[in-house]
């Protein structure tokens, strides 16, 4: 079955990803190495931590998995659905990813923890916003699902096998905005440090705003 999807979600899914390759590459280069979105990497690093005693490591890793969590279950209480569709309160959503990036800039300035807390709850919040539409899982702060699904296709294209070709395009997509966005990130963090962030926070706070007002100018049937 193909993945059919209105064009707001792709031009969406690629802004998103861009924003959490920013604000991934500004956590890794700028705050002790810390990718931001990498939870896979973040509780290997927690288990590391925890098995050599430190503790002081151990409370930053742990709380950045917690934030990314606390992030989701935020997106879940605004938007009350698991299924991508117009009507539901996306723009609350990003407006307050953008808030949430914006705010953690001064806190990594001073190097405290609760900027990565922040910023990690921010691209939680995104990454529950849009989970799946017509069946199809749609990840933006992170890239594991997107080469696993690529691998698939190649594999089933080897075997002769019908692809999905737009399930495809939207994972090479997600992977080419998320990498664009991690290499504009670290250039901006050359140039001004963790003000970088509000690059993203800009163009979460501006799509949020955005779709809040077409849905005011174009409302859609409440379901």
């Amino acid at each position: 079955m193909g993945v059919y999807l209105p064009r707001w979600v792709w031009v969406g899914a690629g802004l998103l990803a861009c924003a959490s390759g920013m604000v991934n590459v500004v956590g890794y280069l700028g705050f002790e190495h810390q990718a931001i979105t990498h939870l896979t990497g973040t509780t290997t690093l927690l288990g590391g931590a925890i098995a050599q005693g430190d503790m002081r490591a151990t409370g930053q890793l742990a709380g950045v998995a917690l934030a990314f969590m606390l992030g989701a279950a935020v997106s879940g209480v605004i938007v009350q659905d698991s299924t991508l569709r117009p009507g539901r309160r996306y723009g609350v959503a990003l407006l307050l990813e953008s808030l949430l990036l914006l705010i953690a800039i001064p806190l990594f300035q001073h190097q405290q923890v609760a900027g990565a807390w922040l910023a990690a709850m921010a691209c939680g919040l995104q990454n529950a916003m849009a989970t799946t539409f017509s069946g199809a899982a749609i990840r933006t702060s992170h890239l594991s699902g997107m080469f696993t699904d690529l691998g698939i296709g190649i594999g089933h294209a080897l075997r002769g096998l019908p692809l999905q070709k737009r399930r495809l395009l939207l994972c090479l997509l997600i992977i080419t905005t998320f990498l664009t966005g991690a290499v504009l990130g670290a250039i901006l963090f050359a140039h001004l440090r963790y003000f970088a962030l509000a690059v993203p926070a800009g163009v979460t706070g501006v799509a949020g705003l955005v779709y809040m007002l077409w849905r005011h100018l174009a409302p859609q049937p409440s379901t």
